[in-house]
């Protein structure tokens, strides 16, 4: 009987891949690529758990109400550094998206799903996103890890007997991996990623011009002109906030060679992972990365300049991947299809 219903749930289910990240989750259909990328955002009435029950509750609407909300409501993040924070609100958003995917119907869509996590997660937390896939809609779980994923997103060779360096720098967690006959050989998952360069960026504003901001001013000051190496051309842009003596609205003026040194802090420990994942990396693989090089994908590959200083750092060619922050969503997409084929590198609620 249960096969019955899993047969008759398949029939007006659409199986999705989902890169469930701490700032964006993004969908990948079998046959239709990356449908949806939305914000990691959920609005809820303050101090409860209870999602507004309005088009303006789940991703991009819930997002601009960051720092936004009056006293009643609260736009809030579920995930924080790669893992669920709050399993109410993730299991929410999960089953907005689903449903979203399947048209916001919600009889018999109980669809298959790979999901993307990250490589550092322990047991407990791959059970708390299976559970709450589960209880989102789906009928089965599958977890790839992240660094894999995104191999082969990119279109690596994984599969194959020579190494692959990736490194994916999303907002909550930077994913460095050796990836070999399908398998990660070396890895090392850092709780360092996009947030942490927002971070440093309002932390620096703060100390030196006593100024307030937000996290979404800071991601837009790191997107229009962040750098980690000098540009030929320097820029600068005006910044709006709260003074923090006076309490007052204010606007400063910053340029991009005082956000480059704000952001210096948290790329040393990104590269330091680098370097730490190739000096445990066995011989014969090292040597296929001295001409493979290594590839960046995220949503932090983009910063300007990060390609050219981890070359730097680890005397590898780097590539940054074509469109580099749909990488994993893609790979899991592609796992999709080939589920029976990639059942080794995959684990379930049944495990």
């Amino acid at each position: 009987m249960i096969g019955f219903f899993n047969s008759l749930w398949g029939l007006f289910s659409i199986d999705m891949g989902i890169d469930l990240g701490t700032c964006n989750t993004l969908v990948c259909v079998q046959g239709e690529g990356v449908v949806l990328n939305e914000p990691s955002v959920v609005a809820v009435r303050r101090g409860t758990n209870q999602v507004l029950m309005n088009g303006n509750a789940v991703g991009h609407s819930a997002k601009v109400m960051l720092g936004k909300t009056p006293a009643a409501i609260e736009a809030i993040r579920p995930l924080k550094d790669g893992v669920i924070a709050d399993f109410e609100i993730t299991e929410a958003m999960l089953s907005y998206f689903i449903r979203k995917v399947h048209n916001n119907r919600r009889r018999l869509v109980r669809p298959r799903v790979v999901i993307a996590t990250p490589s550092g997660i322990t047991q407990v937390e791959k059970r708390a996103v299976i559970n709450s896939a589960e209880r989102a809609g789906a009928r089965e779980v599958f977890l790839i890890e992240e660094p894999m994923a995104a191999g082969i997103g990119v279109g690596l060779p994984v599969d194959q007997p020579q190494a692959s360096l990736i490194v994916d720098i999303g907002g909550g967690t930077t994913e460095v991996a050796v990836l070999a006959l399908a398998g990660i050989v070396e890895s090392q998952s850092i709780r360092i990623a996009g947030d942490e360069f927002d971070d440093a960026i309002r932390a620096h504003i703060k100390e030196a011009y006593n100024l307030m901001v937000g996290p979404q001013t800071a991601e837009e000051i790191k997107l229009r002109i962040g750098s980690v190496a000098p540009l030929k051309e320097e820029m600068s842009m005006e910044v709006k906030g709260r003074d923090a003596v006076s309490g007052m609205p204010r606007r400063i003026v910053v340029n991009s060679v005082e956000i480059r040194e704000a952001m210096l802090g948290p790329l040393d420990h990104i590269t330091k992972a680098v370097r730490q994942v190739l000096e445990r990396t066995p011989p014969e693989l090292a040597a296929d990365l001295v001409h493979q090089g290594l590839t960046m994908c995220g949503g932090g590959s983009l910063i300007r300049g990060i390609d050219q200083v981890l070359s730097e750092s680890v005397g590898l060619p780097v590539r940054i991947a074509e469109d580099p922050m749909t990488a994993v969503a893609r790979g899991t997409g592609r796992v999709l299809e080939k589920l029976d084929l990639l059942a080794q590198i995959l684990e379930n609620g049944d495990e």
